[in-house]
């Protein structure tokens, strides 16, 4: 299935790590209201630190968001249908989903990370494991939301006669997961379209964007849409910034990738200077900073999805300041839907 390149959507970013989910559904209808086109909901089973982090489940608060509101497409950004999850579960939540929400769900997938994995057993694999994994987690998908009875046999997944008999009723889009030359060129090639997180544009544009595009060339197909999401932390002084950060504080420091416990992230995060945490993260005072972290995204990457991932003492004060002062400037730019879809 082809997702066709519109005008470039703005997404506000529900993170299950910093509010409790009964939060975020607040915070999707209040960004529905101020004239976001959508929410990308994290699915995390264990948050980034122990002492303030949170997790609920990603699907059930994308149904209580689709019940709560009219208009905003909902995708979930990223969810891993490797070891938690059958692929099978998630084509099932995913159908779920669109019911619900008459249409709007979008499905996001990647290879997951080892906090969500390994509290629950599973050996988390290597890289190589884990890219084998979602190539069938994707054929399966793909058939079972197409309707399918399913009898796979791959070498880590099964199903016999699998079918949901709550089917989609509307296509679902499958975005991927990447962030280097290797993972953007299969992605390129397996789903319909990319989920990237952006630091430095420049560096996107050749890990992810350049190699994605070569490689749909080399396949016959045409440039994937691409959504870029990027952190920006809203502040007024340094002591308001480390505040918002804290549920965060675990998310960019030395072991997070092989970590289980957020404890041990934790602990990692408070023996380091503030000073390192918030370097890590784009931090602005100003609603005109925030417009010109996100505007190149636009300009310059060609964005087909932007997603703005704030975080701020005042979380819902800021909603509305960015649906006042940053959506209208950066719905000037050209390519960028002109009203909330």
């Amino acid at each position: 299935m082809d997702l066709p390149m519109n005008n470039t959507r703005i997404l506000y970013f529900c993170g299950h790590e910093q509010f409790q989910p009964e939060v975020l559904v607040k915070h999707a209808a209040l960004a529905e209201e101020v004239g976001f086109d959508g929410v990308m909901v994290s699915d995390h089973f264990h948050p980034w630190v122990d002492d303030v982090g949170t997790a609920g489940f990603a699907f059930s608060t994308l149904a209580a968001i689709a019940h709560a509101t009219n208009r905003l497409q909902l995708v979930i950004g990223v969810t891993a249908p490797l070891f938690r999850y059958h692929p099978a579960v998630v084509a099932q939540a995913s159908a779920t989903i669109d019911r619900l929400s008459g249409g709007r769900f979008e499905l996001g997938i990647g290879t997951g990370e080892n906090i969500n994995e390994g509290p629950l057993g599973f050996n988390f694999g290597d890289y190589k494991e884990r890219t084998a994994r979602i190539n069938e987690a994707v054929q399966i998908i793909r058939a079972l939301l197409a309707g399918q009875r399913l009898s796979f046999s791959g070498k880590y997944y099964q199903t016999d006669r699998a079918r949901l008999y709550s089917p989609p009723l509307h296509p679902i889009p499958i975005w991927m997961a990447a962030g280097n030359r290797k993972s953007a060129a299969r992605a390129a090639r397996l789903t319909d379209g990319i989920i990237t997180s952006v630091r430095s544009p420049s560096d996107t544009m050749s890990k992810v964007v350049t190699p994605a595009r070569e490689s749909a060339a080399t396949a016959g197909l045409p440039p994937p849409p691409i959504i870029f999401t990027r952190w920006c932390v809203f502040a007024k002084n340094d002591d308001d910034a480390w505040t918002s950060l804290l549920p965060w504080r675990g998310l960019r420091v030395p072991g997070r990738l092989s970590a289980t416990d957020p404890l041990e992230l934790r602990k990692v995060a408070d023996s380091m200077p503030r000073d390192d945490i918030t370097s890590l993260f784009a931090r602005t005072t100003h609603p005109k900073e925030i417009v010109d972290l996100y505007k190149p995204l636009i300009v310059d990457l060609g964005a087909h999805t932007i997603v703005i991932q704030v975080t701020s003492v005042a979380q819902e004060e800021t909603i509305r300041m960015i649906g006042d002062e940053v959506l209208p400037k950066l719905r000037t730019e050209p390519g960028v839907n002109t009203e909330p879809s």
